[in-house]
């Protein structure tokens, strides 16, 4: 009995020890299973590891070459056994299929395996950038400056929202610059709004909001100026540059928010003539037969009368060996010695009709119930009718081809 118990013991002892073995064996194999990769049986040869990274870094070279800033595009493991379908609308689906096949070697330029991922192509960043902004870094020769505004209407309350939110590239008279904005609704240059002074700046960044009383009827008919100063060490005021900025071209009804930069101008400084003063601009296109009139603004008007029922229009007449041709005329502009217009005209003219074509631009006032009155009148053309500003005018047109050429004038009350 002695002896079959010992034995009973022995081989109990020897069970428990291949059961503790066992054990330990399965929970060491299955910690070395999460720090290594489930290698996967296939016919498909084993490289070398050398050798597969030498070969990615030989074609990243290459990829960088050919496209710079590329990103890989890589099918995970899961996804090499699938086939694609493709469907009439361009959609694919995946075939179910055995998980674990891998793409069969091939001459593939930048197809790599590394730990079970394909690289498939590359994606090129540059194509989902957002369009850089060049509106801070382009500035043209001459340039004296560029505002940034944006403009809103309420309609219910109707009220003009302008936001006044900066300036770049400055051009001041001294070292120093303490920049500000005054912001006129035009035609009434009689009152303004003005932003805070910017100390010792080029390019003041304001962000100040103002408001414009103005009815939805007369909207379209007014103009926003901005005329930006630089007060100097002595508090004087010196202008150095405006924006003309009219609003009938607009869309400003209902939530539409615009953000606009222009650059600053030169003010005219020298005092209206007689009659006042005009200024548009010219241009031929010698390929289209095309002469191009852009009536921009007047200046010093002497109306007849200063009223809102008074409307100021430009006549733009093309005339050929002094016989009519044809003419266009702006919209009407009510109560102002300065109007602002932006208007283009086109007429078709031939090249060899230059030397005997002339454009005549005739400010004209309107009463209601009253006649037409001329407030005056300017002739640009060919030494034929001719003589300086108007003279020059026309020969820098046609010596610059396509380009805008923009210039003011003087009114004189010949008919």
């Amino acid at each position: 009995e002695q002896a079959v118990a010992v034995a009973g013991g022995i081989i109990g002892g020897i069970l428990l020890f291949i059961l503790i073995g066992i054990t330990a064996y399965l929970l060491w194999k299955k910690f070395c299973h999460l720090l290594s990769y489930e290698k996967l049986t296939s016919p498909v040869k084993t490289t070398n590891v050398n050798a597969t990274f030498q070969d990615q870094s030989t074609s990243e070279i290459q990829l960088k070459s050919t496209r710079s800033r590329s990103v890989p595009f890589i099918i995970p493991p899961t996804l090499h056994g699938r086939d694609w379908i493709n469907l009439t609308n361009e959609e694919q689906v995946q075939e179910d299929s055995d998980p674990y096949m891998i793409p069969q070697d091939g001459p593939r330029s930048s197809f790599h395996s590394l730990a079970g991922a394909y690289v498939v192509g590359t994606i090129n960043p540059e194509l989902y950038k957002f369009p850089e902004d060049k509106s801070e870094t382009d500035f043209p020769e001459g340039n004296i400056g560029r505002l940034w505004f944006s403009i809103e209407y309420e309609q219910e309350s109707e009220r003009l929202l302008v936001s006044l939110i900066k300036v770049r590239k400055l051009q001041p008279p001294a070292d120093s610059c303490s920049p500000f904005v005054k912001i006129y609704l035009l035609p009434d240059e009689r009152s303004y709004l003005q932003s805070k002074t910017k100390c010792r700046t080029l390019n003041p960044q304001f962000d100040e909001n103002f408001v414009f009383q103005v009815s939805s009827k007369m909207l379209l008919q007014r103009t926003l100026k901005f005329l930006v100063y630089h007060v100097d060490k002595q508090k004087k005021h010196h202008l150095l540059g405006q924006v003309i900025f009219p609003l009938k071209n607009e869309t400003l009804t209902g939530d539409n928010k615009l953000v606009i930069w222009r650059d600053l101008e030169k003010e005219n400084l020298e005092p209206p003539s007689e009659y006042g003063d005009i200024q548009f601009s010219l241009s031929y296109n010698d390929y289209l037969g095309r002469l191009t009139v852009v009536v921009l603004r007047a200046r010093g008007l002497k109306l007849q009368e200063e009223s809102h029922a008074v409307s100021v229009y430009v006549k733009v007449s093309l005339m050929n060996h002094n016989k009519f041709v044809k003419s266009k005329k702006t919209a009407a502009v009510l109560g102002s010695p300065n109007p602002v217009y932006n208007e283009t005209f086109s007429f078709k003219a031939d090249q060899t009709e230059l030397d005997t074509a002339s454009l005549s631009l005739s400010v004209l006032q309107n009463i209601k119930g009253e006649k037409t009155h001329l407030l005056g009148r300017v002739v640009v053309g060919p030494f034929m009718y001719t003589r300086g500003k108007e003279l020059e005018h026309w020969n820098e047109m046609i010596s610059k081809p396509k380009e805008l050429v923009k210039r003011w004038h003087t009114l004189c009350h010949s008919t």
